[in-house]
């Protein structure tokens, strides 16, 4: 028997608050308990948002707390090939399609025919014209440098993979616990690559997780319902599914997420307020 293996994945496009601390804290501590290992990796394929400094930061912060993970750190921008790869495998089953609307293109569709369904995080969904576009129209506005989006064809893929499900030892948005049925379909065509960047949030996350044998993923419960679609490309691809545990969110005092722009909440101004790792814990609940 392996140990457990898990993660925490910031993305270095600000600085860390309470609730980075309460997901780190809690993987470090379970995979202390259960004398396993606990991996720091660092998404940052956001080239625009990404910088070194925040990447410096989040380091800093998790020693003060005193957390200690294995090197050496995975680097999302540096394994672009790895999602390449997958992406070319997707493709190659025929489920991705080029789409060239933009968001706010989709967003305006969606205004002018209210009511227009939406994601789970909000965003509207794809209306499919790229799916009934005909081929040689693709091609000219690629050949063209026309932007473009790859998304998946989603109602393909489910007939690919059947009715898909995860465990889940936290608790979902609902209450949801146990063995929870996935619902990649409320995502609609979702983007997996753009025409500057071969992969996407969910793509190279369930790409690394499979790579770094991660068994446990523990994160807050606004991340439940992407692992319905995570599951869905883990199908897809052959790879194994790990455990889910989401977990609460550190709310503000007017009971909104925190957000890195949120400077009263940075780990790095607590801790020049003088507040101390002990302190945090107690803040966020674990002890």
């Amino acid at each position: 028997m392996l140990p457990p293996v898990f993660r925490f994945a910031p993305s270095p496009n600000g600085f860390l608050h309470l609730g980075h601390a309460l997901s780190a804290i809690l993987n470090f501590d379970l995979a202390k308990a259960a004398g396993g290992r606990f991996l720091l990796r660092i998404e940052d394929i956001d080239f625009t948002r990404c910088r070194p400094e925040y990447e410096e930061a989040i380091c800093e912060d998790l020693r003060w707390l005193g957390l200690t993970w294995e090197q050496p750190v995975r680097r999302q921008s540096r394994h672009l090939d790895a999602y390449r790869q997958a992406r070319d495998r997707l493709d190659a089953m025929g489920l991705l399609f080029p789409a060239f609307e933009s968001r706010a293109e989709i967003a305006r569709l969606a205004v002018e025919r209210t009511p227009w369904p939406a994601d789970p995080d909000g965003a509207p969904l794809y209306p499919g014209r790229g799916k009934s576009q005909p081929a040689q129209e693709r091609h000219r506005r690629i050949a063209a440098g026309a932007p473009y989006a790859l998304r998946i064809d989603m109602e393909k893929a489910v007939a690919m993979t059947g009715a898909l499900q995860w465990q889940e030892t936290g608790r979902g948005p609902g209450g949801e616990s146990g063995i929870v049925s996935a619902d990649p379909r409320a995502w609609g065509d979702a983007v997996l690559a753009r025409k500057d960047l071969p992969t996407s949030y969910h793509l190279s996350v369930v790409v690394d997780d499979a790579l770094q044998g991660v068994t446990h993923i523990v994160r807050g419960v606004d991340l439940f319902w992407s692992t319905s679609l995570q599951r869905l490309l883990q199908a897809l691809l052959g790879l194994p599914a790990p455990l889910y545990h989401h977990h609460r969110l550190v709310l503000d005092a007017d009971g909104r997420k925190l957000s890195k722009s949120t400077q009263s909440t940075a780990l790095r101004e607590l801790r020049k307020a003088g507040v101390t790792p002990q302190a945090i814990r107690a803040m966020i609940g674990v002890v």
